[in-house]
């Protein structure tokens, strides 16, 4: 039967499927339940052949927001009300190892969590976190020493100049090239989503300018002091923690192992995701060149797809995503996996696969987890060789839905 036979016969059979909705709609009957989403353990097959199994390494977090790996029994995990969790064998030590400091209101305090290059001999544990004060709040890296249950002589080492009321913070923490500890620093619009049908552009317009923090990616020393090889180190009126600028809100930061760039997933608003590759002192555009839309329904930019020097995205969406994380795999575990690249999805609740030099098609996507109906938060290599994700139910609040999720190969 020719392919397309099929899809219109697959098409068809949905219709049929979904025609007591229809009836309920026209209120001839009563509308199905909505099946609940799937609970882990399962089973899926994927686009190479390769059968995966998903469980659940551990349940009932509030707003895990990212992962690390401190040995092959050991993850820390970051809530987002402000505590940094230990799973060991697979239970959830009943106190954090650390609490961040507590907001004056709300509940957004601890965001990623990174382990030194080292740290297998020096036990330092980084953390990014929001800073109070009388300007409002800021993004802070803290340090500490890991026990084994406790992270102790905890010392801030860096407090970025983005202070605001409120915002999007961002605030990925990830150790790159060179042992260079790499921050990503969010807009800080907080006039974007006021809803009184205007736009007011003079907080994210700070993304283009160098005498600040906010909409940057920022490299560090491992002691949060600025690298000489900085690309603005010695211009004058420039921050020199700065490496590249022009960001909206960075959540994810990976190595490609192929080539040994710093690639970013980058949240926009209505639409323009991006992922791109950090070169240094390169801009990449936010808000003057944007493929998506404000939260008004206008354009964020009116030359959305190039401008000079500014460097274009290297993939992005439209309609939103929201990627919160990324990861190349290049192990052999998987069948067809290795060199892809797995990004975690807020808004389409599933961890996509990109896999490169595809015949036919150059960059192959592939949703997975979606049954779940789980925000991805962050996608990590285990010590094992599985991925491991990061999941919540909801965004807001203080639900314990979140869970730690292990993907590894059935055959």
């Amino acid at each position: 039967m020719p392919v397309r036979t099929l899809r219109f016969l697959t098409i068809a059979a949905a219709l049929v499927t979904s025609s007591p909705v229809i009836l309920a709609q026209r209120g001839q009957g009563p509308a199905p339940a909505v099946p609940p989403a799937l609970q882990p353990p399962a089973e899926f097959a994927t686009q190479t052949g390769q059968r995966i199994r998903v469980s659940a390494v551990a349940t009932g977090l509030v707003h895990p927001w990212s992962i690390a790996f401190p040995d092959d029994k050991t993850i820390l995990v970051t809530e987002q009300p402000g505590r940094l969790r230990v799973i060991r064998d697979g239970v959830v030590m009943p106190q954090p190892a650390w609490e961040a400091p507590k907001p004056p209101m709300g509940n957004d305090s601890l965001h990623f969590v990174a382990l030194h290059p080292q740290f297998a001999t020096n036990g330092l544990v980084y953390v990014s976190h929001l800073k109070f004060g009388e300007r409002g709040n800021t993004v802070a890296i803290s340090r500490g020493r890991f026990d084994g249950t406790t992270l102790r002589d905890v010392q801030e080492i860096f407090v970025a100049d983005a202070w605001e009321a409120s915002g999007n913070t961002a605030a990925r923490v990830f150790f790159g090239p060179g042992g260079m500890l790499f921050l990503t620093v969010g807009d800080r619009d907080r006039l974007c989503c006021l809803n009184n049908g205007k736009e007011d552009n003079s907080l994210r317009i700070k993304a283009q300018a160098l005498d600040n923090h906010v909409g940057k990616t920022l490299r560090l020393k491992d002691d949060g002091t600025v690298p000489p090889d900085n690309p603005f180190v010695g211009r004058a009126g420039a921050k020199p923690e700065i490496y590249t600028y022009g960001h909206r809100n960075g959540y994810g930061l990976t190595v490609n192992p192929d080539t040994g760039e710093v690639w970013q997933a980058e949240i926009g608003p209505l639409g323009g995701d991006e992922i791109n590759i950090l070169l240094p002192g390169h801009n990449y555009g936010w808000p003057l060149v944007s493929m998506g839309r404000n939260y008004t329904g206008t354009l964020v930019s009116d030359e959305p797809f190039f401008r000079k020097g500014m460097d274009n995205a290297r993939m992005f969406w439209v309609p939103s995503i929201s990627p919160s994380s990324l990861t190349f795999y290049n192990g052999d575990r998987f069948k067809g996996w290795k060199g892809s690249l797995f990004v975690g999805g807020l808004t389409n609740r599933s961890l996509i696969r990109v896999s490169f030099n595809q015949p036919s098609q150059a960059e192959r996507r592939e949703l997975l987890l979606g049954p779940f109906n789980q925000r991805i938060r962050d996608v990590q290599l285990g010590p094992d060789g599985n991925l491991y994700v990061a999941t919540e139910g909801q965004t807001g609040g203080n639900a314990a839905d979140g869970m730690v999720l292990k993907i590894e190969p059935v055959n």
